[in-house]
């Protein structure tokens, strides 16, 4: 198992459609220019992805459109890549006006610490992405195989580790982009010259990886970003308030397929140590390692995990230590409390002040009782700190003037933005992936099902005197895994339209897997089955006692850390 796969075994139809796109551009553009079909070609959608968008339809008229002998209505979904989450005012202003210039007057932010444009039309996709880049943000490498947003617990304002952190997720970002010219020419029109060399991929080749990969970086007590659902993750180590390096992990991924035990989730593990300054060098050798030896047959098994279950951990570290040229360190004691963001005002160190806000499933709007989108937009245009995104789809209104921040709490309350006093645990933990009408994965609805679903909890939780208690409730559409659905104590996952895989068990700190606990149950019977086992919390919970804890306590599910045993332990 130590060498890379041999050219005569059959790849999959992306490595030839990737080796033959003259480095992406396939023909995006002839396709942009065909005002015939709202869609790009097959090939072309694919490729697409490493620009930035996904190629999706209404899926709410695809019955009607086909009984009227229309094409689907084709839409597209734009991602930004913007490291760590964070942008200025300006940026906030300009991805608002794109949103409802370009797209469907919503702003999303994802589990990955950016923006996402729903509801664009094809012909709107030049224009939106010329305007991401004139806002001095981009597309790129924000979908696709290739290293996707690099994701930090994003306040640098807190400690000087916190900034210090920041400062390297974006100079790993940086560094693992793609080299090739073709998203300037294709999205900003920038002509090749006579001078121009040709195009070439220094770290990634003509086939790019095999799959997607991420990359996370967590500060101990606080796992925000869950670290172990990353490909490659670095916990940041302090002594004090100075950064002495990072403890590595690698082989986390959310991704898996019904029906299909060679898939599973994963928790990355531990393998080492490195200082600050070679943590650069480690996340370049790590993307090698897997574009080499990753599996280009099978794309369900594609990712970092399965390369290193196939071939050892063992195997990967001294792999990884050859190409490094040096050894990791022991890893270093830490410890992690919990996931999740934290609510409303704090100081950091400058004596400025940062509101995180819930936004629930990331998704930035206006409506009758709420109008965020509105008053965030007015926040932007007197704020001079910065916004940054969590990987928990919140937002955090950061490094505000001590004389601005009565008048935020005024604007927020004027436009019935809640500041979550009055908010249960429970929603503040909630998380949902997009699913329903627009992804073409999702298998059942999943954003515009998680307010009724966390009404219908929330009610049950009251009358158990729970409110206060924090419980991870993630739901997806599909099992990818987009809301990390499997490092939840209560984590539902689409199976077919109006049904779920309920998974239970997960810990509060993410470095627990959950186990299924009940499959294929219907939208309106999961609070029916969640009662018993939350009564049962309610009367018999321990002190401190997390819900997953408890589950697995009382003979529920049982505890799973390792992701080759996700489906045996049922």
């Amino acid at each position: 198992m130590g060498e890379p796969l041999t050219p005569d075994l059959k790849l999959t139809a992306e490595e030839a459609l990737k080796e033959a796109s003259n480095f992406l551009r396939g023909t995006i553009a002839v396709g942009l220019d065909d005002p015939v079909t709202g869609a790009l070609s097959e090939e072309d959608a694919k490729l697409l992805k490493f620009h930035g968008s996904y190629q999706q339809d209404d899926r709410d008229l695809r019955v009607e459109r086909q009984r009227q002998k229309l094409e689907p209505a084709y839409l597209f979904m734009v991602r930004v890549r913007m490291p760590g989450g964070v942008c200025t005012p300006a940026q906030w202003l300009a991805m608002d006006a794109l949103a409802r210039s370009h797209a469907n007057g919503t702003l999303r932010i994802t589990t990955r610490q950016t923006f996402q444009f729903h509801g664009v039309l094809k012909r709107h996709l030049k224009p939106l992405i010329a305007g991401i880049n004139q806002a001095l943000l981009n597309t790129l490498a924000a979908c696709g195989d290739v290293n996707r947003n690099v994701i930090c617990h994003n306040n640098p304002y807190l400690t000087p580790v916190h900034g210090e952190v920041y400062r390297l997720a974006r100079a790993i970002s940086d560094h693992l982009l793609p080299r090739t010219r073709a998203y300037r020419e294709l999205w900003l029109d920038e002509k090749p010259s006579a001078d121009t060399v040709p195009d070439e991929e220094p770290l990634y080749g003509p086939t790019y990886l095999p799959r997607k990969f991420k990359i996370g970086l967590a500060v101990p007590p606080v796992n925000d970003v869950d670290v172990f659902a990353q490909d490659l993750g670095f916990i940041a180590v302090a002594e004090g308030a100075r950064l002495v390096g990072f403890n590595v992990a690698v082989g986390g991924g959310m991704g898996m397929s019904h029906g299909d035990p060679a898939t599973y989730p994963r928790l990355a593990e531990v393998i080492g140590f490195c200082p600050p300054e070679k943590a650069v060098q480690v996340a370049e050798e790590v993307v090698k390692v897997q574009r080499d030896y990753g599996d280009r047959t099978n794309r369900k098994h594609a990712r970092l995990k399965y390369t290193i279950d196939d071939r050892g951990v063992a195997w990967f570290r001294h792999t990884l230590e050859q190409r490094l040229g040096w050894r990791l360190g022991e890893p270093r004691p830490f410890r992690f409390e919990r996931t999740g963001d934290g609510y409303g005002w704090v100081q950091g160190r400058d004596g400025r002040w940062h509101l995180t806000l819930f936004i629930m499933s990331g998704r930035v709007k206006d409506t009758q009782e709420v109008r965020l989108m509105t008053a965030l937009r007015e926040v932007a245009k007197f704020h001079d700190g910065d916004f940054r995104l969590t990987a928990n789809q919140n937002v955090i209104i950061a490094n505000v003037k001590p004389a601005n921040k009565a008048r935020i709490d005024e604007l927020l309350q004027a436009h019935g933005v809640s500041l979550q006093e009055d908010m249960s645990a429970l929603r503040l933990n909630a998380l949902s992936c997009v699913a329903l009408p627009t992804c073409g994965l999702a298998m059942a609805e999943s954003e515009r099902w998680l307010p009724d679903l966390v009404e219908r909890l929330e009610r049950l939780l009251e009358r158990l005197g729970l409110k206060e208690e924090p419980i991870l409730l993630r739901v997806t559409g599909c099992p990818n895994g987009c809301a990390r659905p499997y490092l939840a104590e209560i984590g539902l996952v689409g199976k077919s339209l109006g049904r779920y895989n309920l998974y239970l068990g997960a810990d509060f700190a993410g470095e627990r897997l959950n186990q299924l606990y009940r499959e294929n149950v219907a939208q309106e019977e999961v609070v029916d089955v969640l009662a018993p086992l939350l009564e049962h919390y309610a009367r018999e919970r321990r002190k401190a006692e997390h819900f997953g804890d408890f589950v697995i306590r009382a003979g529920y599910v049982k505890p799973v850390r390792n992701g080759k045993a996700f489906h045996d332990a049922a």
